[in-house]
Formats: C-alpha cells, structure tokens, sequence
C-alpha cells in the first residue's frame, strides 16, 4: 500500500508548479523536499500514520487542482489596493527587496505613500514565516 502512496506523492509532486521567482520559498519545491524525506526508501517505506498520510495527500491534491477556486469564485482579480495579478507576481518575486520600491514601476498606482509603508513592513514580517504546511511524519 505504501507503493501506491509514494506514486501518487511523485505524480503530484511532478504535475505541481516550481515558480522560479520564489526561491527559497516556493511551495512546488517545499512539496518536493518533504516527499523526499517522508519515503526515503521509495516505495519500501513503512508509513506509521496512513490515514494522515492520505489526509495530506487528499489536501494536496485539491490545492493543486484550484478545487477552491473554483468552489468559491472571486468577482474580480484584484483586491482592494486595484493592483493585478501581474503586479502582485512582481511584488513576491524573491528579486525584489520591497514593494515600496515598486511603487515608480506601476502605472496605475493607486497606493498612497502611507499604505506603501504598511505593505512593505506587513511583507517584511512575513518574510521569516514559513509555508505553512504540517511537518508530519507519515
């Protein structure tokens, strides 16, 4: 049953996305370093928490698949500060230092100097945090 398991773990893992502009950070790359730990020995690995493992598993694959997405759809693309997702993308890159120093960049700019402050120092405390995904054993 293992055997199943890491396959179905190595067809996400080679389906999910690796955004190149996030490094360090990606969550394709995490996703792939975790697999990598949990069977360390492929498909012989003995897995102490299968109903976890196929918890995550399950997870996993509706992240992927945008099953929230498309369950509960967004009006717009945009959020309240009117910047698209293009210019979000650029904001998160790993190349760029702060948003603030974004600002002469967008054409339509419509952050004030004050919400520019609040947004690089939001982003600046939010650098160290990690993914977010459960460091479990399976």
């Amino acid at each position: 049953m293992a055997a199943s398991r890491y396959r179905r773990f190595l067809k996400l893992c080679e389906e999910w996305p690796v955004d190149e502009t996030k490094r360090g950070r990606d969550l394709g790359a995490y996703l792939r370093q975790r697999v990598a730990q949990a069977f360390r020995e492929g498909e012989n690995t003995q897995i102490a928490e299968p109903e976890a493992c196929d918890q995550m598993y399950e997870s996993l694959a509706r992240l992927h698949s945008n099953y929230y997405k498309h369950k509960y759809p967004r009006p717009r693309d945009t959020s309240f500060s009117g910047l698209s997702v293009e210019e979000y993308k650029l904001i998160l890159s790993t190349g760029i230092d702060s948003p603030a120093a974004l600002s002469g960049q967008f054409a339509n700019d419509s952050l004030s100097s004050s919400s520019q402050g609040e947004l690089s120092g939001n982003t600046a405390l939010l650098a160290g945090k990690s993914c977010g995904i459960a460091q479990r054993k399976f």
